[in-house]
């Protein structure tokens, strides 16, 4: 298959800072956090990072502001470990898909459940 080199970038950026994520980034406001992907311009200076958090939603602020102050580090992490003339920026962007995915499953959960008035006893 052929990739574009920004396809590579982003796989290698992804997994860098899910390593960095597992390895615990200092910040108590990070929660338990994922990042579900990374897309990469073309001219590789901006990568952004799509991350979910389970928790509330001061929790999903607390982590997208920690992740943002740790960008620095985070920066300089890739600098030392991927080999590029010009390390991305960053941009964090929350990833509502997961949320938006149970909210589908909740609402078809509640349609099954509910009966209509062609739905009788005798129906079935």
């Amino acid at each position: 298959m052929n990739y574009k080199r920004s396809e590579k970038v982003a796989e290698a950026v992804h997994e860098l800072i899910s390593e960095l994520l597992i390895k615990g980034l200092k910040d108590p406001r990070i929660g338990f956090v994922t990042v579900t992907g990374v897309k990469v311009t073309d001219d590789l200076h901006l990568a952004t990072v799509f991350f979910s958090v389970v928790g509330s939603e001061d929790e999903k602020k607390g982590t997208e502001k920690g992740l943002n102050s740790a960008k620095g580090f985070i920066r300089k992490e890739l600098g030392r470990n991927l080999r590029l003339r010009y390390v991305p920026d960053i941009i964090f962007r929350y990833d509502d898909s997961l949320d938006y995915g149970q909210r589908i499953e909740t609402i078809l959960h509640e349609i099954s459940t509910t009966k209509g008035p062609d739905d009788t006893e005798d129906n079935q």
